[in-house]
Protein backbone atom coordinates (compact mmCIF):
# COMPACT_ATOMS: atom_id res chain seq x y z
CA UNK A 1 0.00 0.00 0.00
CA UNK A 2 2.85 2.40 0.84
CA UNK A 3 4.42 1.89 -2.58
CA UNK A 4 1.17 2.78 -4.38
CA UNK A 5 0.63 5.92 -2.26
CA UNK A 6 4.30 6.93 -2.71
CA UNK A 7 4.04 6.67 -6.50
CA UNK A 8 0.80 8.67 -6.44
CA UNK A 9 2.66 11.34 -4.47
CA UNK A 10 5.51 11.39 -6.99
CA UNK A 11 3.05 11.58 -9.89
CA UNK A 12 1.19 14.44 -8.21
CA UNK A 13 4.51 16.24 -7.62
CA UNK A 14 5.52 15.91 -11.27
CA UNK A 15 2.16 17.13 -12.56
CA UNK A 16 2.05 20.00 -10.04
CA UNK A 17 5.59 21.02 -10.99
CA UNK A 18 4.76 21.07 -14.69
CA UNK A 19 1.62 23.14 -14.00
CA UNK A 20 3.60 25.59 -11.82
CA UNK A 21 6.31 26.03 -14.46
CA UNK A 22 3.72 26.59 -17.21
CA UNK A 23 1.85 29.12 -15.04
CA UNK A 24 5.14 30.86 -14.22
CA UNK A 25 5.95 31.25 -17.93
CA UNK A 26 2.43 32.48 -18.77
CA UNK A 27 2.55 35.00 -15.91
CA UNK A 28 5.97 36.23 -17.06
CA UNK A 29 4.83 36.77 -20.65
CA UNK A 30 1.58 38.43 -19.52
CA UNK A 31 3.15 40.87 -17.04
CA UNK A 32 6.85 40.94 -18.03
CA UNK A 33 7.78 40.72 -14.35
CA UNK A 34 10.52 38.18 -13.63
CA UNK A 35 10.26 36.53 -10.21
CA UNK A 36 13.10 34.06 -10.89
CA UNK A 37 15.37 35.74 -8.32
CA UNK A 38 12.73 35.10 -5.65
CA UNK A 39 11.31 31.75 -6.76
CA UNK A 40 13.12 29.96 -9.57
CA UNK A 41 12.24 26.74 -11.42
CA UNK A 42 14.25 24.51 -9.08
CA UNK A 43 12.41 26.01 -6.10
CA UNK A 44 9.05 25.36 -7.75
CA UNK A 45 9.91 21.73 -8.46
CA UNK A 46 11.41 21.17 -5.00
CA UNK A 47 8.50 22.78 -3.17
CA UNK A 48 5.95 20.76 -5.13
CA UNK A 49 7.88 17.55 -4.50
CA UNK A 50 8.12 18.17 -0.75
CA UNK A 51 4.47 19.13 -0.35
CA UNK A 52 3.13 16.25 -2.45
CA UNK A 53 5.31 13.65 -0.75
CA UNK A 54 4.38 15.01 2.70
CA UNK A 55 0.71 14.79 1.74
CA UNK A 56 1.20 11.21 0.52
CA UNK A 57 3.00 10.31 3.76
CA UNK A 58 0.23 11.91 5.84
CA UNK A 59 -2.37 9.96 3.85
CA UNK A 60 -0.47 6.72 4.45
CA UNK A 61 -0.19 7.42 8.19
CA UNK A 62 -3.89 8.24 8.48
CA UNK A 63 -4.85 5.15 6.48
CA UNK A 64 -2.70 2.98 8.75
CA UNK A 65 -3.99 4.50 12.00
CA UNK A 66 -7.65 5.10 11.23
CA UNK A 67 -8.34 2.36 8.65
CA UNK A 68 -11.87 3.21 7.41
CA UNK A 69 -11.95 6.91 8.40
CA UNK A 70 -8.40 7.75 7.25
CA UNK A 71 -9.41 9.00 3.82
CA UNK A 72 -12.18 11.21 5.23
CA UNK A 73 -9.86 12.72 7.86
CA UNK A 74 -7.15 13.32 5.23
CA UNK A 75 -9.60 15.04 2.88
CA UNK A 76 -10.84 17.24 5.72
CA UNK A 77 -7.30 18.20 6.82
CA UNK A 78 -6.20 18.76 3.21
CA UNK A 79 -9.22 21.01 2.57
CA UNK A 80 -8.57 23.09 5.69
CA UNK A 81 -4.86 23.51 4.90
CA UNK A 82 -5.59 24.39 1.24
CA UNK A 83 -8.18 26.96 2.28
CA UNK A 84 -5.76 28.47 4.82
CA UNK A 85 -3.01 28.72 2.19
CA UNK A 86 -5.34 30.85 0.08
CA UNK A 87 -7.00 32.94 2.79
CA UNK A 88 -3.93 33.87 4.85
CA UNK A 89 -2.09 35.78 2.07
CA UNK A 90 -5.33 37.45 0.95
CA UNK A 91 -6.13 38.61 4.48
CA UNK A 92 -2.82 40.41 5.02
CA UNK A 93 -3.12 44.17 5.00
CA UNK A 94 -0.40 46.29 3.49
CA UNK A 95 0.67 49.56 5.11
CA UNK A 96 -0.97 52.54 3.42
CA UNK A 97 1.65 55.12 4.39
CA UNK A 98 4.50 53.62 2.34
CA UNK A 99 4.97 55.06 -1.15
CA UNK A 100 6.64 52.00 -2.70
CA UNK A 101 6.51 48.63 -1.00
CA UNK A 102 9.19 46.10 -1.88
CA UNK A 103 8.90 42.79 -0.02
CA UNK A 104 11.19 41.06 -2.49
CA UNK A 105 14.64 42.61 -2.02
CA UNK A 106 16.24 40.68 -4.87
CA UNK A 107 13.54 41.58 -7.38
CA UNK A 108 14.52 44.23 -9.91
CA UNK A 109 11.74 46.02 -11.76
CA UNK A 110 12.40 47.08 -15.33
Amino acid sequence: MFRKIFFHGITAAILASVAAIIYNRIYFFATEVDFSSVLNTASLVGLNAIVCLLAAFLFWILQALLKRKGEIVFNFVFSIVSFACVIIPISLTLPLDVQFLNYFRGLQYR
